[in-house]
């Protein structure tokens, strides 16, 4: 079975691809959709998250190949910008080193690519001991808080939380705490912006310089009073900021350029 995915707006407009972040799925991009309704949008359900929770186990490899598969069979030769958040950046940063000419603009937002051996040692036995935890509300509702998800869609994320299984988590966060920039990567095209939050924890910071360091293409900034996920907590901000970016290379004056 196939990722699951959706498209919305002007279909004979240019493309935008937005891959979701780990323990939320597609619905997270619901006010990009809305407000980029003149584009072509594609949003799709990465494995084992959401609608594509009967997929093939979860890997960043896996990930990036089936989404090219896909975003070349409905791109046909348009214009693609990929944007992507924390798992989905990971997953645009394979996707464009899997193939450096898919995309003409790539947004790469919170990627952490600084592997931590020693937190990937702890997933497992962490996770068995933690995991009845995701089932109390309450405790769903702390996590909720800190990716800025709020009542609107607090319920779908308890409900995809609740149905998770354990070693479902453990993979993506195994995958998560390994992810290195691909060799590829600085054979990419594409125009990109990577994206931090000035509240953010060092090591995402280190690893947005460490993007821009990689490739001349990438332009990289930190995003003030925000922490890790810009596009749940200020939509308004966050549209406008790619908007800008697509169409002018404009960049909002409130940034710290790396």
């Amino acid at each position: 079975m196939g990722l699951s995915y959706q498209e919305h707006g002007n279909k004979n407009a240019p493309l935008i691809v937005f891959l979701h972040g780990g323990g939320v799925s597609s619905w997270m991009w619901d006010k990009q959709i809305e407000y980029f309704r003149h584009y072509h949008c594609l949003t799709i359900d990465l494995p084992e998250q959401g609608a594509s929770e009967d997929t093939d186990p979860f890997s960043m490899l896996v990930s990036a190949q089936e989404a090219n598969e896909l975003i070349e069979k409905i791109a046909n030769g348009k214009s693609v910008t990929v944007v992507g958040f924390s798992l989905g950046a990971q997953v645009t940063i394979q996707l464009l080193s899997l193939n450096p000419d898919l995309a003409d603009y790539a947004m790469i937002n919170s990627a952490l690519v600084r592997p931590n051996s020693i937190l990937r040692k702890m997933i497992r036995p962490s996770i068995k001991l933690s995991f009845p935890l995701v089932k109390i509300k309450s405790f769903s509702k702390l996590q909720a808080k800190t990716l800025y998800i709020g009542e609107e869609y607090f319920d779908t994320y308890y409900k995809e939380s609740f149905k998770m299984k354990p070693d479902t988590l453990i993979r993506i966060l195994e995958e998560n705490l390994s992810f290195t920039i691909p060799e590829n990567f600085k054979k990419a095209k594409a125009k990109i912006l990577v994206t931090v939050g000035e509240k953010e924890k060092a090591v995402m910071k280190k690893s947005a310089v460490d993007l821009v360091s990689t490739h001349s293409n990438c332009k990289g900034i930190i995003i003030p009073q925000v922490g890790h996920g810009v596009s749940l907590q200020n939509p308004i901000y966050f549209n406008q900021m790619l908007e800008n970016w697509i169409e002018e290379g404009i960049l909002p004056k409130n940034v710290t350029v790396l």
